[in-house]
């Protein structure tokens, strides 16, 4: 079987869960997983662990994989042991990594983050059931990382100065802290500000490709942005959620902040992109060209600039957690690097 079959096995055997429930085969094991992973981490909740795996469900097709692919040649070249060092903000965030090793015909010695031990692992018992041969190709390991040829290694802009100095010998890719804005004209329809809300309040926050900021005209009225989110009021059933929110308003109140809320959000005017859980920052525009030149300037801070049509290469509101094969984090060409590698 091709790795190209074993994935696409892969993605069928999880879209049997989602289409067929108890009666597909994986369900049990499925549901075991899914409570373990948010016993092990509260924000990696059923809804958002089942929407992750959903994603991955519908891009696991041999049609999207071939064309992915298409682009790339990878033959004659030998496998080299390639590092994973995951982040674990959301469920499933180091899987495009693993996806673009293994496909690339290289191996994969995987390196959890602590937050997230338990929905990989799953998943490449799946594919291993599915094609045993894989299993020589992936290897997990808490150990400190020695004998690998190449590296991919995602963290905060601290650890990445770390990883700069120790991965300096080796071909890398290193990601940093990156943030999400939405830019709003005024002109928005209630359904596209409900899909922003998608972009925003899925994973918590948690992503980098969760809009953390607003960038909004001079006399932007928020009213019908609030009552467009508000559907999203039953992020109040989760208690660290709603914990955050507390702590984080009754910080801004003591600092005499101003403050705009909804009983499930705080919004902050502040120049900062990153903005704590619950909390949205915004600021204001005059014009927005000279808006769309700072953010190409900035562009190394940011994942995903969200937007209407108008906005110049914006991606459309409620698509930024559902991202394609070659959406790569960073703008990093995942593919092209490992198929660099000599």
């Amino acid at each position: 079987m091709s790795k190209i079959q074993a994935f696409t096995a892969l993605g069928a055997r999880l879209k049997e869960y989602f289409s067929i429930g108890e009666k597909a085969p994986i369900y049990p094991r499925m549901e075991a997983a899914l409570e373990r992973a948010s016993l092990h981490n509260a924000w990696f909740d059923r809804d958002n662990c089942l929407f992750a795996l959903q994603h991955w469900a519908e891009c696991l097709t041999q049609e999207q994989l071939q064309r992915w692919l298409s682009a790339y040649s990878f033959e004659g070249k030998t496998p080299k042991r390639v590092a994973l060092i995951l982040a674990g903000n959301i469920p499933m965030v180091g899987f495009h990594d693993l996806l673009c090793v293994i496909l690339s015909g290289n191996k994969a010695v995987v390196k959890l983050s602590s937050h997230d031990t338990v929905l990989l692992p799953f998943i490449v018992q799946e594919l291993t059931e599915i094609a045993p041969e894989i299993g020589e190709f992936i290897s997990f390991t808490q150990e400190r990382l020695t004998d690998f040829e190449a590296v991919i290694a995602t963290g905060s802009n601290n650890t990445a100065r770390y990883f700069e100095y120790y991965f300096a010998g080796k071909p890398h890719i290193i990601r940093r802290n990156r943030n999400s804005v939405a830019i709003l004209t005024g002109k928005e329809t209630p359904k596209e500000l409900y899909r922003l809300g998608e972009d925003i309040f899925r994973y918590f926050g948690l992503g980098c490709r969760s809009v953390s900021k607003l960038f909004i005209p001079r006399d932007y009225d928020f009213a019908p942005f609030f009552e467009a989110i508000y559907p999203y009021h039953t992020l109040l059933d989760h208690q660290k959620y709603i914990n955050n929110y507390d702590y984080n308003k009754a910080v801004y109140l003591m600092s005499l902040c101003p403050l705009l809320e909804n009983g499930f959000l705080l919004l902050k005017e502040d120049e900062k992109y990153a903005s704590p859980i619950a909390t949205l920052f915004y600021e204001r525009y005059d014009d927005l060209t000279i808006l769309s030149q700072r953010l190409e300037k900035e562009r190394e801070l940011l994942q995903c600039v969200v937007g209407s049509k108008e906005i110049p290469e914006a991606i459309p509101f409620g698509q930024t957690q559902v991202p394609s094969l070659t959406d790569y984090a960073d703008g990093v060409d995942t593919l092209a690097f490992l198929n660099s590698i000599n």
